[in-house]
């Protein structure tokens, strides 16, 4: 009986001390896990395929919307510029000067600057122009008008040296208004030298209705190309103006890698990626020669 007792006790005691140790075991702690769970996905990694990137989105700055966030597009080529390091504003003025790149001041005009002194224009350091040729109203018409400013601008600027760019207002909304365009923009620059791009600019109309308002990417995107591709069959060198918002959600970029843009974009460093080789400052730019506002503009050139 003793003996039964002294087993039943040991029995107890056993069950006492299991019981004890169950029940003061402690979990892991988190970062135990945490360790755990990045080895197992770096397991999985390895394991699996790699699987594409979700849509990376950067950061842009359009005039009207301020700072918005668009898809990053890799095909299209990116700008090498660094604005911290090698950008100059003196007094207004700006220049770019790094290891690769030099720059040269430029402005672009039409007839809203009227009557221009040339001379003092070149005095003032301005070493290209871009010269509104005409444009295409954006009303339901969409009539072609040359710009009543350009012959003269033309010659005056020619005159003092200027090297001349011209650019063309589009409202167009398919492929036979812009072979329209096209030949309109040729048949001016007949007998004339220009040194610069002839520049396709399709622009939102700010504050109003336009025939444009309703073109899909794709129909944006299509009219571009064929524009540059008609000018650069009569031996011009096309080039395409736009702002960050234009570029990114207004056309498929990638398409233009071969052509030179035009980049609008009044913010005092640019943080816009993507590649271009002249970029407009400012509107509000003051030159001596010219009344009033006029847009100032950097081109890039490689040394």
């Amino acid at each position: 009986m003793k003996k039964n007792k002294i087993i039943i006790i040991f029995i107890l005691i056993i069950i006492a001390i299991g019981v004890s140790i169950v029940g003061t075991k402690k979990s892991p702690p988190d970062d135990v896990w945490e360790k755990y769970y990045e080895r197992s996905s770096d397991q999985k990694q390895e394991d699996e395929p790699e699987q594409e990137e979700s849509i990376k989105e950067i950061t842009i700055y359009d005039i009207e919307d301020g700072y918005m966030k668009v898809p990053y597009n890799d095909q299209a080529t990116q700008n090498t510029y660094n604005w911290e390091e090698h950008l100059t504003n003196n007094n207004g003025i700006y220049s770019y000067e790094d290891d690769v790149y030099t720059s040269k001041l430029g402005v672009d005009v039409s007839s809203y600057q009227k009557n221009i002194n040339w001379k003092k224009v070149k005095e003032a350091g301005v070493e290209f122009a871009i010269l509104r040729l005409g444009y295409r109203g954006y009303g339901e018409s969409g009539k072609l008008v040359e710009d009543p400013m350009f012959e003269k601008n033309y010659a005056n600027a020619k005159k003092e040296g200027i090297e001349i760019g011209v650019y063309f207002f589009s409202q167009s909304v398919n492929e036979d208004e812009i072979k329209e365009e096209a030949e309109f923009v040729c048949q001016k620059l007949e007998g004339k030298e220009i040194s610069y791009p002839v520049v396709f600019d399709l622009e939102k109309i700010k504050n109003d209705e336009a025939r444009t308002d309703n073109l899909t990417t794709e129909e944006i995107t299509s009219m571009t190309e064929k524009f540059c591709q008609l000018i650069k069959e009569k031996g011009y060198t096309p080039c395409i103006y736009g702002n960050a918002k234009t570029f990114t959600t207004k056309m498929k970029l990638e398409q233009f890698n071969d052509y030179s843009k035009w980049y609008a974009d009044y913010q005092e460093k640019p943080i816009y990626i993507y590649d271009f080789e002249m970029w407009q400052y400012t509107e509000t730019g003051k030159i001596n020669g010219i009344s009033g506002n006029v847009d100032l503009n950097l081109q890039f050139i490689k040394k």
